[in-house]
């Protein structure tokens, strides 16, 4: 196959937040003219097998990921995970406790959205959230959007679902230097996501993404929507000045998330090469047999 040139690694299906199912997503990637698309579902792989079978069908080649929840000097941090082996038990275990962590504080968050007055449930959040693996705070989301309490998911998290507001409850999520540690034993390539973009970046700064690559992270997501372009090129710069692999991305969630289209960033094809190179030899050392990369 000839070296791709329109790459997207960072999607997401409705098996998490997403609204397009995995099929769906590969086939809107390959209607958006993208020649690799990574699937990368928040803490779980369970729409990989139907996405492999609509990349062969659709032309696009498929990157097998996921976006992990995780928590970096007190704050939350993604990693996105590139072709870990999803049978790994430790990494297994940690994806089983965010997910229960999300599923135990959904009561709690419609308690205190019913206590100032709008009248939620847990019956109505998951019926937005039919066939995902991982419900969480956009299905809270949607779900106020169906009551008319708010016009859509961003007004939802700036009202009611953010830190500090009156929905947000803490949930569960592994430090991000053990689950470093733990995707590299488990076959894959970690890549910190949107690092500069939702909260404090004091902490990923060149210094503290130098810690973390002394623990096995492999890459910084650069250029993605909530990076304005001056902060993109201080980034890029950084990931430069540490050898670190440079990813661009949409953060794709169907109609879940406004002005984030597939292929609204991309990244190089030299950076791909060099992150399924790094996923070879990760496998090696860890002696996992991780996902093949789905090839058309």
């Amino acid at each position: 196959m000839s070296v791709p040139v329109r790459i997207d690694l960072h999607t997401h299906s409705d098996r998490s937040d997403g609204t397009d199912s995995p099929g769906d997503l590969v086939r809107a990637a390959a209607a958006a003219g993208l020649d690799v698309v990574a699937l990368t579902d928040h803490d779980t792989s369970v729409g990989w097998d139907e996405a492999a079978g609509a990349a062969v069908e659709a032309g696009v080649v498929l990157v097998r990921g996921m976006e992990i929840s995780c928590l970096h000097a007190g704050r939350p941090l993604h990693l996105l995970a590139y072709l870990p082996d999803p049978d790994h038990p430790r990494l297994q275990g940690e994806l089983r406790r965010i997910v229960e962590g999300r599923d135990h504080r959904l009561p709690a968050m419609c308690a205190r959205l019913r206590q100032i007055g709008i009248p939620i449930d847990e019956d109505q959040v998951a019926a937005q959230a039919a066939g995902t693996a991982a419900l969480g705070r956009p299905h809270v989301a949607d779900a106020l959007v169906a009551l008319g309490v708010v016009a859509h998911r961003d007004e939802a998290f700036e009202r009611f679902l953010s830190p500090g507001r009156p929905g947000y409850v803490r949930r569960y999520a592994p430090d991000v230097t053990a689950m470093l540690g733990i995707v590299r034993d488990a076959g894959g390539v970690p890549v910190v996501a949107h690092p500069w973009g939702r909260t404090d970046p004091s902490a990923l700064q060149e210094e503290g993404l130098a810690g973390l690559q002394q623990l096995g992270l492999a890459g910084v997501e650069v250029d993605h929507q909530d990076h304005a372009p001056r902060r993109r090129e201080e980034l890029r710069a950084i990931a430069g000045n540490l050898g670190l692999l440079v990813t661009g991305s949409s953060d794709y969630h169907g109609t879940g998330k406004k002005d984030h289209d597939l292929g609204c960033n991309t990244t190089a094809p030299d950076q791909l090469e060099l992150l399924l190179e790094r996923a070879r030899e990760a496998a090696r050392v860890a002696g996992r047999r991780t996902p093949e990369v789905v090839r058309p």
